[in-house]
């Protein structure tokens, strides 16, 4: 047998474990980097990430430390802080230590203040390392478990996203590949505000039907983006767009759609917790990309208002079902 491969995770919140469990199935060692040693020793001795994830055993081949010890040596490094905290995270690694590692970016989310992609903070901060891109659908409850999940690797250098999901793959986790870095990465930040849209309707008692109208007409829209931002719109029928854009959109297990059904419902101030969803803080950019693309974006533009308080979901919805009548495929 070959050696082991090697890969670190960084961020060790729901996702991240759930993401280290993927790797120590598929048989490598798995390095899970945490920020408090207090809180590393204590998982590396109970063998579980309770905060998280309660009730899901942590076996041997994951090792969980304080900071990013030994990272330049790994095989692949998965990063999985939150999309906000990508650079202060990458600028804390070190640009050095990337250098010529495949990094996947595991985040869905926008900067704030500069509309970047996570691979374009990425190619910033670490300019050498190689930007690979893992998205899909996938609830890190089910991950954990071990129940079938699918998802995306897309990366632009040949082989690449081949090899990493050979390294991630198992009978429960089947990575497909891409070659859409972009098309991937926009399709995983901006259905999170798609899902606040229709978690919002069910929320506030508008219907199964109104909400799959704001479902389709959401992919539409996500469609524009892709497009007009530079990936393909192949992407948007595979696990990174369709797939993704409905497990988000249609179950309360999504952060996104819990959210917006709580607005929908008025059980939730809209500002209260806007830190814990990425379509909260990816809202606004999104609306500024549209705006200086000149991109069709009544949904965005409408989850905005609902954000800013401009506006009740019914009024929004009443809002889209009386816009000008066309036909469904006219994108412009």
């Amino acid at each position: 047998m070959g050696q082991k491969q090697k890969i670190y995770v960084v961020g060790a919140g729901s996702w991240g474990t759930a993401l280290a469990l993927v790797g120590a199935r598929a048989g490598a060692k798995v390095v899970l980097c945490a920020r408090d040693e207090h809180w590393a020793v204590t998982v590396n001795q109970v063998r579980a990430n309770d905060k998280y994830l309660p009730g899901i055993v942590l076996p041997a081949a994951i090792t969980v430390q304080a900071g990013y010890e030994g990272i330049a040596g790994a095989d692949l490094v998965l990063l999985v802080t939150p999309a906000q905290h990508a650079r202060a995270t990458l600028e804390a690694i070190g640009g050095d230590q990337l250098a010529g590692l495949p990094v996947a970016m595991c985040a869905k989310g926008l900067e704030k203040h500069t509309q970047a992609r996570q691979t374009q903070i990425l190619a910033e901060i670490a300019p050498e390392a190689v930007p690979l891109v893992l998205s899909g659908p996938g609830f890190a409850l089910d991950v954990a478990r071990g129940l079938p999940t699918a998802v995306t690797i897309a990366c632009t250098h040949p082989g690449l996203a081949g090899q990493a999901a050979q390294w991630l793959a198992s009978p429960g986790f089947r990575p497909y590949t891409s070659d859409d870095p972009t098309g991937v990465e926009l399709a995983g930040a901006l259905k999170n505000i798609f899902a606040i849209a229709c978690g919002a309707v069910e929320g506030a008692g508008l219907g199964l039907s109104a909400r799959s109208a704001v479902l389709a007409r959401s992919y539409t829209e996500l469609g524009r983006f892709v497009v007009a931002l530079g990936g393909k719109k192949s992407t948007l029928a595979g696990l990174a767009g369709m797939g993704d854009l409905v497990l988000s959109c249609t179950s309360r297990q999504s952060r996104n759609y819990e959210f917006g059904w709580r607005v929908g419902a008025s059980s939730v101030g809209r500002k209260d917790t806007r830190r814990l969803t990425e379509g909260v803080l990816s809202a606004p950019v999104a609306l500024e990309l549209a705006n200086i693309h000149k991109i069709k974006a009544p949904i965005t533009v409408a989850v905005n208002a609902l954000l800013d308080g401009d506006a009740e979901i019914s009024q929004l919805v009443s809002e889209l079902m009386t816009r000008p009548l066309r036909r469904e495929n006219e994108d412009h």
